[in-house]
């Protein structure tokens, strides 16, 4: 019997333009373009100046492939829920575009051919981690957290903080405490980032019958919990000032009250029962985001005057 997902694609499919542009959809290269600008700040640090433009241009090829890998084959997997949920019915599986049999090829090759270039270029221990992070990205965030628990988005988005740790292995060949700070930067960051994108388009989720926290919670605590994980994060920022020099702690503090005063203000409108815009906290993380890891980049590639120990 042939699925929705695997339904004769339109001919107008085989154009090899549409194809590319198909492919190129199955890797969410808006997600990769947020994976890849943690990367090279982490790089940047590890080296404590600027790495060879060499070894920087293959982890971000490598890391690419990586992120590409595992968002193929979470499209693949989550075909049925692309397709019910609006926000996600362009997409190639859901257009039949590209069948899942071939997406799922794809999405392995590039798995496969991630951990091969980066361990050609740069490291095992970097490869190892990609490859890890694929599987956990797919196996137990996908097939398992995302559909079953309301906390899917806080443990199953350690898989979109691995790239910090790729690129500080790719350098070093080692993981440091400054790359598991990075981690938990990011880390912190992601729910209040994703919980807010879900507080616009829950009906969305709740229709596809997926748990998010805010179709499973009252707005109230939805927006307490982003309050929360917002503190966390920017007080986890001030963790790398050690091994930072003073413009990276110096916006690191100035961005941080920026963040934290929108999630605040989010929170007060919701508890007052007032219709709240959401989504301008999803579009202020990832200015938040940028303006971080622009700070510590520059502040590593000018190798300014570390404030604390050395690592």
């Amino acid at each position: 019997m042939t699925t929705a997902v695997d339904a004769p694609r339109d001919r107008h499919a085989r154009r090899p333009a549409e194809l590319l542009k198909a492919y190129a959809g199955l890797i969410k290269p808006r997600v990769i373009e947020l994976l890849l600008v943690t990367t090279i700040p982490a790089m940047l640090l590890a080296q404590r100046g600027i790495p060879s433009p060499w070894l920087v241009i293959a982890t971000l090829v490598g890391g690419t492939m990586a992120a590409g890998s595992a968002n193929a084959l979470n499209c693949v997997a989550d075909a049925d829920i692309d397709q019910v949920m609006k926000r996600t019915r362009a997409r190639p599986l859901v257009r039949h575009t590209v069948s899942n049999r071939h997406a799922l090829v794809f999405g392995l090759v590039l798995g496969l051919a991630s951990f091969g270039w980066l361990w050609a270029t740069t490291n095992l221990l970097a490869a190892a981690l990609a490859v890890a992070t694929i599987l956990f990205y797919v196996l137990i965030y996908t097939l398992v957290l995302k559909r079953r628990t309301a906390q899917n988005i806080v443990w199953g988005g350690a898989a979109g903080c691995m790239p910090v740790v790729i690129g500080w292995a790719g350098v070093t060949g080692r993981v440091d405490w400054p790359a598991l700070v990075m981690f938990g930067i990011v880390f912190f960051w992601t729910p209040p980032h994703t919980w807010s994108l879900a507080m616009k388009y829950k009906d969305d989720y709740a229709r596809a019958g997926v748990p998010m926290l805010p179709v499973v919670a009252r707005p109230e605590h939805v927006s307490r919990q982003i309050v929360l994980f917002s503190w966390l994060m920017v007080l986890w920022t001030l963790l790398l000032v050690p091994a930072t020099g003073w413009l990276y702690a110096a916006f690191a503090v100035l961005a941080g009250a920026w963040f934290l005063v929108l999630a605040h203000r989010l929170h007060a409108a919701t508890k007052r029962g007032e219709k709240t815009k959401p989504m301008k906290l999803f579009h202020m993380s990832n200015t938040y985001l940028m303006v971080v890891c622009v700070a510590l980049a520059v502040d590593s590639a000018l190798s300014l005057p570390v404030l604390g120990w050395p690592f």
